[in-house]
C-alpha cells in the first residue's frame, strides 16, 4: 500500500486524477470503478479538466460501487442520478457504458449476480476509485462485512445513514435502509485501487485502514491485501497516521520519481 499525504483536498484531487488518467490513457477500452460521496468530488473535477484538455474517455466503461434500494432511480440522490451528473456528463462518457447496480430490481439477488457478471464480461476493472466512510466502510460494506464478499444486498449502519443525511436535507430517516454494493472481494479483484480521503472526520478510519490490524471491523483494512493499492489523503485525514516519516520519505523517493500505480 502506497500512502501519499498532500497538503489539501485540491491537491488530493489533482494527484488522484493524474493517476487515473495515466492508467486509463494506456488502454484502448479502459474500465473505471467509480464511487459516490464527497471524497471523490475533487478527483472528478480534475478528471473533467483533463478531458477538456484532450483525455478521451468515450470508449471507457464505468461501474459504480453501490446503489440505494427502493429509491426512485430518478431521485437526485439515487446513485444512478449522481453518477450521471458527476461522472458521465463531465467526463464525456457514453451513458450506455456507465453501469450502476439496479436498486429498483424486483429480484435483487439476481440483479447482484448480473452486476458481477457484467464486470467480468467487461474484462474486470482497471482502476477502482474509493472513498472511505467514517466507520471504515468502502462501498457500502459496513463493519462486519465478509472480506471475500461479492455484490449483494446490505443493511446500512445507523452511522452511515446519519452521515448521509446531509444529502437528504439533513433527515436521516429519508436515507434508505438497504443498498446494493460491490463486495470487498469484488473490489479486491480490480487491477489497481485508489482510495482518496480528506478532512479530519476521516482520520481515524484512514489510520485503522492503513495501520490497524486486518479485520472485518474496518472493512477498508482489506486493502492491505491488494498488491496495487494507493491511498491519497490530505494533512487532516492523515493526522492520526503513526508512520508519517516513512510515508513522506517514500513519496519523495519513489523509484523512477513516480509511483508504479499500474
Amino acid at each position: 500500500m502506497e500512502i501519499i499525504v498532500l497538503s489539501d483536498p485540491a491537491a488530493v484531487g489533482r494527484h488522484a486524477a493524474r493517476l487515473i488518467a495515466d492508467v486509463l490513457g494506456r488502454r484502448p477500452d479502459p474500465v473505471l470503478g467509480v464511487a459516490t460521496g464527497s471524497s471523490p468530488q475533487a478527483t472528478y473535477s480534475e478528471l473533467a479538466a483533463l478531458v477538456r484538455e484532450g483525455l478521451d474517455l468515450s470508449r471507457a466503461t464505468a461501474f459504480a460501487l453501490d446503489e440505494y434500494v427502493g429509491l426512485d432511480p430518478a431521485h437526485p440522490e439515487a446513485y444512478r442520478s449522481v453518477i450521471h451528473r458527476d461522472v458521465t456528463v463531465p467526463l464525456r462518457m457514453d451513458p450506455a457504458r456507465v453501469h450502476v447496480p439496479d436498486g429498483a430490481a424486483v429480484d435483487l439477488r439476481a440483479a447482484c449476480m448480473q452486476y458481477e457478471e457484467a464486470i467480468e464480461a467487461a474484462g474486470g476493472i482497471d482502476v477502482q476509485l474509493l472513498g472511505i466512510g467514517a466507520n471504515g466502510h468502502i462501498g457500502f460494506n459496513e463493519p462486519g462485512s465478509s472480506l471475500g464478499s461479492r455484490t449483494r444486498v446490505k443493511t446500512l449502519a445507523p452511522r452511515t445513514r446519519r452521515d448521509n443525511a446531509r444529502f437528504f436535507g439533513g433527515d436521516a430517516g429519508a436515507v434508505p435502509v438497504h443498498c446494493l454494493t460491490q463486495g470487498i472481494g469484488t473490489i479486491l479483484r480490480a487491477r489497481s485501487v485508489l482510495l482518496v480521503a480528506t478532512g479530519e472526520s476521516k482520520a481515524a478510519a484512514v489510520a485503522a485502514m492503513a495501520e490497524g490490524p486486518l479485520g472485518a471491523f474496518c472493512p477498508a483494512s482489506a486493502l492491505q491485501l491488494h498488491e496495487r493499492a494507493t491511498v491519497v489523503v490530505d494533512e487532516a485525514a492523515a493526522s492520526l497516521l503513526g508512520d508519517r516519516e516513512y510515508y513522506d520519505f517514500a513519496r519523495d523517493n519513489a523509484p523512477g520519481g513516480a509511483l508504479d500505480f499500474d
